[in-house]
C-alpha cells in the first residue's frame, strides 16, 4: 500500500511506540526524511529522478554555461544538446551532443573564448552548477540538459512522493535505520546493535530487488533487456 505524509508518519510513530504529537518526535521527523530519502535516491539512481530541461540557452562569447532550474536542481548532468539553428527550441530545432571531457582538456585545446568560437562540440563540470564549453559558442544556442535531480522532500505540504508511492516498503526501512539510533542514540549500534542491524538488513533486501527493477526500468537487465534476471536462461539474451 502507498503511503502519505500522514499514514507514513503514523506508521512509524507506531513502529517506535512513539506518540505523533510527541514534541521530540515533531522535531526528528524531518532528520528521518532527509537520511531515508537521501539514501534512496543516491543509492538507486532512480529513473523518476531524471528530468530533461531546455529553458536556457547561451551567450555567444560566453565560454560558461549555468545550468537551468526550471525543472530542479541538477544532481548528476548526463548529457548536453546544443539547438541548431541558434535561437531554435528544442522541440523544433536539431540536437546537436556534446562531448564530456575535463576542464583541463578543454583549456589546452580552446584557450581563447574569443579566439574559438563555433557550435560547442564539448562540455566539462565546473561547479555543481555550471559548465565551461569548448569551443565558445557564436550565438545564442537553446542547450538541453537531461540529467538527475532530487525531488521535493516529503513533508506536510509535499504529502506523497515516488518513494511513498511506488517503494514504500524500502523507505520505511530506511527511516527506521536512522529513527533505531533516535530512541537508543547511535551508540547503542554498537552496546545494543540488533535493532539498527535488523532494519539495515531489512533495507539491504529491499534494496536489491528495487535496484533490479530500476536496471530493468533502462533497458540494463540480463542481456540488456527489460526482463528479470534469470539465473536459468544460458547464454543471456543479447
Amino acid at each position: 500500500m502507498s503511503l502519505t505524509y500522514q499514514t507514513y508518519t503514523n506508521q512509524l510513530s507506531n513502529l517506535l511506540v512513539i506518540g505523533s504529537t510527541d514534541a521530540n518526535f515533531i522535531t526528528f521527523l524531518p532528520g528521518c526524511i532527509d537520511y531515508a530519502e537521501g539514501r534512496c535516491y543516491r543509492e538507486l539512481d532512480l529513473i523518476s529522478t531524471r528530468v530533461t530541461d531546455s529553458s536556457a540557452s547561451l551567450v555567444a562569447g560566453t565560454r560558461t554555461f549555468t545550468l537551468p532550474t526550471a525543472s530542479g536542481t541538477f544532481v548528476v548532468v548526463e548529457e548536453m544538446n546544443a539547438i541548431t539553428p541558434a535561437g531554435a527550441a528544442a522541440a523544433t530545432g536539431v540536437r546537436n551532443p556534446l562531448t564530456a571531457v575535463s576542464k583541463e582538456w578543454i583549456d589546452a585545446v580552446y584557450p581563447s573564448a574569443a579566439q574559438y568560437r563555433a557550435l560547442p562540440a564539448f562540455f566539462a563540470m565546473m561547479s555543481n552548477t555550471q559548465v565551461v564549453l569548448g569551443p565558445s559558442p557564436d550565438a545564442a544556442y537553446v542547450m538541453e540538459v537531461t540529467g538527475t535531480i532530487r525531488p521535493a522532500a516529503l513533508s506536510s505540504t509535499n504529502t506523497t512522493t515516488f518513494l511513498t508511492t511506488n517503494l514504500p516498503d524500502l523507505f520505511i526501512a530506511a527511516s527506521m535505520v536512522f529513527a533505531s539510533g533516535y530512541v537508543r542514540d547511535f551508540g547503542s549500534q554498537s552496546d545494543n546493535p540488533q535493532q539498527a542491524q535488523s532494519w539495515e538488513n531489512q533495507y539491504k533486501q529491499l534494496f536489491g530487488s528495487a535496484g533490479v527493477e530500476e536496471l530493468r526500468k533502462r533497458y540494463q537487465s540480463q542481456g540488456w533487456t527489460s526482463q528479470i534476471p534469470n539465473p536459468i536462461a544460458t547464454p543471456p539474451r543479447a
